[in-house]
């Protein structure tokens, strides 16, 4: 079992559609089933197996958790939006096995050319796909899930109605903030309406704003949402709510309608500087965060 990934993403700082028909025989598999111990012995074993770095944020991610409350396991087709080379890619080309497949998914080409100073070369953004699949291709094990990827906005008809599971963690801010400059938001939900099977599960993890903030303060801009906002969109989009976590919760982040997501760890952009400042940052830990799951209807 392998300890890292040797392909990357994009560190972020500021940061369908034709449906397929699918044969009942291929409905998604039940993310309302408890996981089991098999499963769960395993994802134990990954998560054991990753970076240092990785591991002392575990406390704050809380991965195992958050993966079994999604119903994320073994033999499963997750798609992983804003992959990163543990989060959660790397955990899941491990966890998910040969039988299970990752298919990482990044935002368009056109929807980064919004993120001014923090928007890429394009040139990077144009082959994504088939080089996040060679990337993945060369670092998986033979025990490892076999791999894909799109970019929100192109996914391809032959991914209709495959996957099990969709994680969008830490990654609707964005496209809630540019839904008013190019439909962002509502083109990617019909995107992960598409790619999922009749069934399937959507797993929200989200920066959260109080609810008594403005609409104008939590658009995403500062990288909180609020969460009756983001239930809102997907019901919208013909999804189901079906539980709400609070295992991501950390009710000492408090914020002020100015205050940004990366003011806290592990980012600290606000206090590198400051010793006092990046303790008081410290203190409060990583953001109070949403943990949602929807299902589109069967």
């Amino acid at each position: 079992m392998k300890s890292h990934r040797r392909f990357s993403a994009l560190a972020l700082l500021l940061f369908a559609c034709s449906q397929q028909a699918t044969p009942p025989a291929e409905t998604a598999q039940s993310a309302a089933t408890a996981t089991s111990p098999e499963a769960s012995a395993k994802l134990d074993a990954v998560l054991a197996a990753q970076p240092e770095d990785a591991k002392s944020r575990y406390s704050s991610r809380h991965p195992k958790e958050t993966l079994e409350f999604f119903g994320v396991a073994p033999g499963m087709t997750v798609v992983d939006t804003l992959p990163g080379p543990v989060w959660y890619t790397g955990i899941l080309l491990d966890y998910l096995g040969p039988t299970g497949k990752v298919i990482d998914a990044d935002y368009s080409a056109e929807m980064w050319t919004k993120f001014g100073d923090y928007s890429p070369d394009p040139k990077t953004k144009e082959n994504w796909s088939s080089e996040t699949v060679a990337k993945m291709t060369a670092a998986r094990g033979a025990d490892d899930a076999q791999v894909g990827a799109f970019q929100y906005g192109s996914v391809p008809d032959d991914m209709a109605g495959t996957a099990d599971v969709v994680l969008m963690v830490r990654a609707l801010h964005h496209f809630m903030r540019l839904e008013d400059d190019g439909a962002y938001l509502s083109q990617a939900l019909a995107d992960v309406k598409k790619v999922l099977k009749p069934g399937g599960i959507v797993g929200v993890e989200q920066h959260r704003a109080p609810e008594g903030q403005s609409d104008a303060s939590t658009k995403g801009d500062r990288g909180y949402v609020k969460q009756s906002a983001v239930i809102a969109a997907f019901q919208k989009a013909g999804f189901e709510l079906v539980e709400q976590s609070e295992v991501n919760a950390n009710p000492k982040d408090q914020p002020s309608e100015s205050d940004i997501v990366w003011r806290l760890p592990p980012t600290l952009a606000t206090s590198k500087d400051n010793p006092e400042q990046k303790a008081q940052m410290e203190a409060i830990g990583e953001t109070d965060r949403m943990t949602l799951k929807f299902r589109k209807p069967s």
